[in-house]
């Protein structure tokens, strides 16, 4: 991904001709918790009260889904956001997708991931789980799933915006960071480096 212009701006730049495709591209970093934390009470409720999942099961899925949702965030950022294809038209939704956050890393308004598309693919991966599991397993991996995704999507917004003291979060802001500024062929974790370490594609922080 080329790294001919940066802008340190907070607004928005404009990206679409109509100005309801425009409004559905932004969203408020605290929206994705109103949608999403009443789903992740209703499917735990689902899979304690409803399917009666005992707790140890429970956690055990649950852990599964937070594992598989950190495997998830680096696959779609390095493999899906990161290719970057060589026709005009894949290259404007290429800039859509992804393009733009590089470009404008601090705009306010497109750090989360907008409703009209992050429910579709909830939606499509809700539904992509359910062939491998169902019932309270199903609703207790999905469950974490997505509370792995608003960590997600709220320390994106975080690292670029505020300042940390605590050790954690300085060292994940800088390694993503240097993966906006240094080398965005590296550095595809932003809720975990985890991956990042496994497939090689940590930087050298010394």
């Amino acid at each position: 991904m080329n790294k001919n212009f940066v802008s340190n701006s907070q607004d928005s730049v404009r990206m679409f001709r109509y100005d309801w495709m425009e409004a559905l591209s932004k969203v408020h970093y605290t929206v994705p918790l109103y949608i999403y934390v009443p789903v992740i009470i209703l499917l735990s409720w689902l899979a304690l009260y409803i399917a009666q999942l005992l707790i140890l099961h429970f956690t055990g899925y649950a852990a599964l889904g937070l594992l598989v949702w950190t495997l998830t965030e680096y696959v779609l950022h390095r493999f899906v956001f990161h290719f970057v294809p060589k026709a005009k038209w894949a290259l404007h939704l290429h800039f859509i997708f992804h393009g733009v956050h590089h470009d404008y890393p601090n705009d306010a308004k497109r750090l989360v991931m907008p409703p009209s598309a992050s429910i579709p693919m909830a939606t499509a991966l809700y539904f992509l789980f359910s062939l491998v599991l169902s019932g309270g397993a199903l609703y207790a991996f999905f469950a974490a799933f997505l509370l792995g995704y608003l960590c997600y999507d709220i320390s994106h917004y975080a690292l670029h915006h505020f300042n940390f003291k605590g050790e954690f979060w300085k060292k994940l802001k800088k390694h993503h960071m240097l993966h906006h500024y240094a080398d965005s062929t590296k550095g595809y974790g932003v809720s975990s480096a985890l991956w990042d370490k496994i497939f090689g594609s940590d930087f050298d922080k010394k």
